[in-house]
């Protein structure tokens, strides 16, 4: 077990208003990485203490079929579905502040309630261009919550919009890749950035920077 009992009780309080269903896919591997025992262990604690969460495994080499279906490049990975797949995805494990990322997640696509301004969802509503989020984290990060929780509810307010949370330690290639010299740091369509947890409006003025409109 990794949740203590006290920590169990919070967690199932925190879950007790859940409406819809929601489905953790959890991609690992036979001869598992560094923390994918790990990630699959909180996933199952988290769904084991609600009956309106559900927990699936992949083998990121034996089931090509489902991992090209969700886009999976990388693992430890969790895509975080209700009625559709919203392009809500971890890389890495949820750990530390990062837990409370997942159960946020969890929760905006079960209850389908989230913290964007009217003038977000609006913008949301009228996209029509792909949006990819990458926002780097680390787990002993207390700003990266904020930034993972407003993408993810990006995510699900737009089909056109994905967003995942990627943990820098377990993926350095690509903190090295994206100059990530701090965090959170959102990149978005690979070439625009944004430093640090900001209000949706921030993002949102980032995501017109990224597609030109």
């Amino acid at each position: 077990m990794l949740m203590d009992e006290k920590t169990r009780e919070e967690v199932k309080k925190m879950l007790s208003g859940l409406q819809e269903e929601v489905k953790l896919l959890v991609f690992t591997q036979k001869f598992e990485c560094q923390y994918c025992k790990d990630t699959r262990s909180i996933v199952q604690e988290i769904a084991d203490l609600s009956d309106k969460i559900s927990m699936e495994v992949y083998d990121f080499v034996e089931d090509k079929d489902i991992v090209e279906k969700y886009q999976i490049d990388k693992i430890p990975a969790i895509a975080v579905c209700g009625k559709e797949d919203y392009g809500i995805r971890f890389y890495g494990i949820p750990a530390g502040y990062e837990f409370t990322s997942l159960l946020e997640s969890i929760k905006t696509v079960s209850i389908g309630t989230t913290t964007l301004s009217e003038e977000t969802k609006s913008y949301l509503d009228g996209l029509k261009d792909p949006v990819h989020l990458k926002i780097f984290v680390t787990p002993t990060c207390p700003y990266c919550p904020g930034a993972v929780v407003l993408a993810h509810q990006m995510a699900y307010s737009s089909e056109f919009v994905k967003a995942e949370m990627i943990e820098v330690s377990e993926f350095p290639h690509l903190a090295n890749k994206y100059g990530v010299q701090g965090v959170p740091r959102t990149v978005i369509n690979e070439d625009v950035y944004m430093e640090g947890a900001a209000p949706d409006q921030l993002l949102t003025e980032k995501i017109q920077e990224a597609i030109g409109r």
